[in-house]
């Protein structure tokens, strides 16, 4: 442990560096972005439930169900970020150039980054209902937990963690959830209430080409 504990503080090192040595557009890039990202992260939620309203009931599950696995990665980050209490590198790591950012007050611990924890969860939710967009939402998780570094507030292995930790987390309960979900799913898109059916989407439009001719003219 303590090893990989050396690695990561070397690492951080090489990385803030590096940091510095880029051009000051691309350091505001880098701050902007870890805020961004999150908000980026927001707007795909909404465009994937829009798209989901079109689609099938259990579409439309996995969509409303992308958001809250993501909020279920920062809740298991931040239980574990209470237990673990490890000081935030741009204090601890001894001859470490200056965050680009204000290092997080002490008791805001480092491990696993809340951040990553967020990225991660949510590009594994949304590319679960969503496949496409894992081009997307994959980049911006690994970008996202770099920045962290970058701005030198977390060690590697705190975003790294982070990224695993709230994928898995997002997809054991988007699989866990998805039944129950999609049930109530289709009890909402068969309600009367307009707002109700509204949210839920009322699915994929009906073909009546092939049906019979007095099906089609509501004949019996």
């Amino acid at each position: 442990m303590d090893y990989l504990s050396d690695l990561s503080a070397d690492l951080y090192l090489d990385i803030t560096g590096f940091a510095h040595a880029t051009p000051h557009w691309f350091q505001w890039l880098a701050e902007a972005w870890t805020e961004a990202g999150l908000l980026l992260f927001g707007v795909l939620f909404l465009a994937g439930w829009w798209r989901a309203r079109a689609g099938s009931s259990g579409a439309m599950a996995l969509a409303l169900l992308a958001p809250l696995a993501t909020a279920f990665g920062y809740v298991v980050s931040e239980a574990l970020k209470s237990v673990v209490d490890e000081e935030r590198p741009c204090r601890a790591v001894a001859g470490a150039p200056a965050a680009l950012v204000p290092c997080p007050a002490t008791g805001d611990w480092s491990f696993p980054s809340n951040h990553a924890a967020i990225a991660g969860a949510a590009a594994v939710a949304l590319a679960l209902s969503w496949r496409v967009i894992a081009l997307l939402t994959v980049p911006m998780a690994l970008l996202m937990a770099f920045s962290r570094v970058f701005v030198g507030v977390h060690y590697p292995h705190d975003v790294t963690v982070g990224l695993l930790l709230g994928g898995a987390t997002a997809f054991l309960v988007v699989k866990a959830a998805y039944r129950p979900v999609r049930a109530l799913v289709e009890t909402s898109r068969a309600s009367r209430n307009g707002v109700v059916v509204w949210c839920a989407g009322r699915g994929p439009r009906q073909d009546t080409s092939t049906r019979p001719e007095g099906v089609r003219h509501g004949a019996y």
